[in-house]
């Protein structure tokens, strides 16, 4: 199939099969094509983390306006960005570049020295807003591989952030909870959305030509 049948195949599922688990072999695909999404100047500037133990979940659950998705699913995506800009996070990822890429260390100085000043004049809410961003382009394609997949997900922004954090032990780790995927396969007859219309936009509306 197309992207495009993909995409029109996929619906946010609104119940999920709790005994019917994806293979890892797949959900390391959904992961991977997260991992390979592009990123402002390629910093990468937030992490995914999978939530597979069930008892974690009833307690994530408990701040989710869809408690069920959180609990039923196979798993539980929670995209989480950076707290903050800090120059060793950037050169973290400066580093590892080249090395990888055999240049010298260094190489791309004159650049991360812009960005360093940039998000040094900037107050760290405004780091996460812009780090949080990042987190999207990333679930699109944990969206899209899915669909290609044929594994039903749920995008879901209705939690309780805070809650996340502190089970998760977020801060600890320098991120803020973004959104969450919800992954694994739909109960037909729960899932009161699998049967309806998919309904956009049409593209005459959607788009504006200039």
């Amino acid at each position: 199939m197309s992207l495009i049948e993909d995409l029109n195949w996929r619906h946010a599922t609104k119940a999920y099969l709790p005994e019917k688990k994806v293979s890892e072999e797949n959900l390391t695909k959904i992961l991977e094509a997260t991992r390979l999404a592009p990123t402002s100047s390629g910093l990468q500037q937030f992490r995914v983390i999978v939530v597979e133990d069930k008892e974690l979940r009833k307690k994530l659950a408990i701040g989710s306006l869809n408690p069920e998705c959180m609990v039923e699913a196979s798993c539980v995506l929670v995209f989480a960005a950076w707290d903050e800009y800090t120059p060793e996070r950037i050169d973290a990822i400066y580093d590892r570049t080249t090395e990888e890429r055999n240049l010298p260390k260094g190489r791309f100085d004159s650049y991360t020295d812009k960005l360093k000043e940039m998000y040094a004049k900037q107050p760290k809410e405004e780091h996460f807003i812009h780090a949080a961003k990042q987190s999207y382009i990333g679930l699109g394609m944990a969206l899209a591989q899915a669909a290609e997949l044929k594994i039903d997900s749920t995008p879901a922004e209705g939690f309780d952030n805070k809650l996340v954090d502190t089970v998760l032990g977020l801060p600890e780790k320098g991120l803020k909870s973004v959104c969450l995927l919800y992954v694994g396969y739909s109960d037909k007859e729960r899932d009161w959305l699998a049967t309806m219309k998919k309904v956009r936009n049409p593209m005459d509306v959607f788009t504006i030509r200039m």
